[in-house]
This record gives structure tokens, sequence and C-alpha cells, in this order.
């Protein structure tokens, strides 16, 4: 074997994992400029529903002015990259997080895609009449040329099902749309889900379209009770992603980690805390809720059952990295 075939069947694969990229609200970043994150947080989110949202339902000069503080805490604490997990008709506004971003010098990511849960109350009517192709090309459309006729681009893609005993067909297209996505883009998939039986009934829709466990986020682990299931979750190959940790349970969290870490699981988990949200239907926006449970409640629990910061690196540098390098994972 020559130096040059060695390094395309060793070398390259490593270097190529490593020189990901991904989109912030100001641009194209390489993956390790992302730093330590926060991969489920919410700046604003808006309930009012799909056929009454707008940008005019709030002003962005008083969401900046209430949520900077918060924001500046967050980059006091370490943190350097920001994901907004609000979807599209649920309250996303890039121009927003652009603003809050170049002022407080962290990184924010939005997101591609629609959100089927809370009864589809947040699906514009379009979601309903078109195909999965259909949809995808939406989607497609704002990684390529930019989201509401700006030029910021998605860093992943947010859907969101119901979870029930068996998706809707409504949320099973919702799903191939976002495999369709992720074939076309590379973009990870994270999608709204809790319970463990629509996270494996989603799988397997991407696995048979072609893509990768490894390409899928569940979103919202923390709601299934049995742990075991969190370890068949990670040896298909998708990731665990416990992030409510700004509403409690503290201990809770801690002994999910723990049984991850013990099972060698870890390398598959994602944390975080889906704090925030600034509500427009509210007086100041409502009680906002700080992005600091994970440094000041969390971490102290998990130092005192043999978490190291080599742990503490890994759920958040390394392995945000690993699930939101946009590339395509095809099975």
């Amino acid at each position: 074997m020559n130096r040059k075939t060695f390094l395309q069947l060793f070398l390259a694969p490593i270097f190529l994992k490593k020189e990901g990229f991904i989109h912030t609200v100001n641009g194209k970043i390489s993956i390790l400029q992302l730093g330590k994150c926060l991969i489920h947080e919410h700046i604003l989110v808006d309930f009012i529903g799909a056929d009454k949202i707008t940008f005019e339902r709030w002003n962005r000069e008083k969401v900046v002015e209430k949520v900077i503080p918060f924001l500046n805490e967050v980059k006091a604490l370490g943190y350097e990259t920001f994901f907004d997990c609000t979807p599209n008709f649920l309250g996303r506004d890039p121009l927003l997080y652009r603003e809050l971003s170049q002022k407080t010098g962290l990184q924010i990511i939005t997101n591609t895609g629609l959100y089927g849960a809370n009864g589809n109350k947040h699906l514009p009517k379009y979601a309903f009449e078109e195909s999965d192709v259909q949809l995808a090309e939406r989607w497609i459309n704002e990684f390529e040329n930019g989201i509401e006729k700006t030029d910021i681009k998605p860093g992943f893609i947010k859907i969101g099902v119901d979870a029930t005993n068996q998706l809707s067909e409504l949320h099973k297209k919702l799903v191939r749309a976002a495999a369709i996505t992720h074939k076309a883009t590379g973009l990870t998939i994270c999608s709204h889900t809790g319970f463990s039986k629509s996270a494996f009934e989603q799988v397997q829709i991407i696995k048979d379209l072609g893509v990768s466990p490894n390409a899928f986020v569940w979103v919202h682990a923390q709601n299934e009770t049995q742990k075991n299931l969190y370890l068949k979750a990670a040896k298909e190959g998708f990731w665990i992603s416990l992030d409510g940790i700004g509403w409690g349970n503290f201990d809770r969290y801690a002994q999910s980690l723990d049984v991850l870490k013990v099972n060698n699981f870890l390398k598959y988990t994602l944390i975080s805390h889906d704090a925030g949200w600034y509500h427009p239907e509210k007086d100041d926006g409502g009680e906002f809720k700080a992005f600091d449970k994970i440094d000041k409640e969390l971490i102290p629990r998990l130092k005192k059952i043999g978490f190291t910061n080599k742990h503490f690196k890994q759920l958040l540098i390394q392995n945000p990295q690993d699930a939101f390098a946009i590339r395509k994972r095809l099975k």
C-alpha cells in the first residue's frame, strides 16, 4: 500500500470528521469552533398557532433587552454556542438571533423543519396538502438559500411528533421529509418526541429511506422512564437528548447519565435545559428561565458520583460536534 492510498483510507476520514462545518446565524464555521454547547434552548416561543403567528406579535427590541442578561450569563459560564430549537411557526426569528449573537458574542444556531406536536396546531396549511418531497424541498431551499428572505441558513432540522401508540400519517410524512432533507443536505434531524416507542418508529422510517440512525436526535428522551431503552437506543446508534434540565429533577438526570456512563454509552448522549422562552402574549415576556442549571445543579451532583472533566467535555463539547456536524450519514 503506497502512502497516498494509506492517507485516503485511514487518515482522510478522520480529518473530514474533524473538519466538518455547521451554519450559525452569522455564517458557516468549523465544527471545532463550537466550543462548549447548549444544544436545546429557546429564546422566544409563541404558542398562538400557525394560522395566527406573525413577526409583528413581538417587539425585537424588547425581547433583546429581556434576554441579553441571560445570554451574557451563558457566555460567562464558558459556553460558546447556543442552539435555538424553536421551530418555524412557533416563533423562530433568525434576525432576532443574529442581533443577540452579535451583541453577546455567542454563536447561535437555528433550524429548518416543521413541528407537528401539540395536535398539529403549529403546522401551516401547506403541511397538510404537500407531499414529503415538497416539504423537503422547502427545507432544502432554506439550507441552500437562507430563511425568510435572509442569508441565514439552518444548522439542523427540527420536527415534532405527538407521542402516541403509533405515529399519524401526517407525522410520518414529516419524518420522511426530514430524512429526504438530510440526504440532500447532511443536516441532523432533531425530533421532539419524548417516549421511546415514537423514537424507534421514527428511526425505522429514516432507515427505510437509507438514513443512518446516527443522523437522528431523540429530543426529550428524559420523558422515557425505562432507562434500559436509553441503552437500546444507543446500541441502535441514535442520539439520546436529556434536555429538560432547566425544569428540575436534577437527581433523576444524574442517575440517567450515570447509567449511560456505566454502560459506555455517554458518547451517544446530549444534555441541555429547554429553558428560556420569552412569551409574546405575556407582560414583559413572562417568567424567563435561566440557562444555568447544568453548571449550578447537575454538574455538582455528577461530580459526587465520579464524573470528571473528561466526561463534561464529552457531553458539552465533543458530542455536540459529532451530533451536529453537517454531513450525510447514510445507512
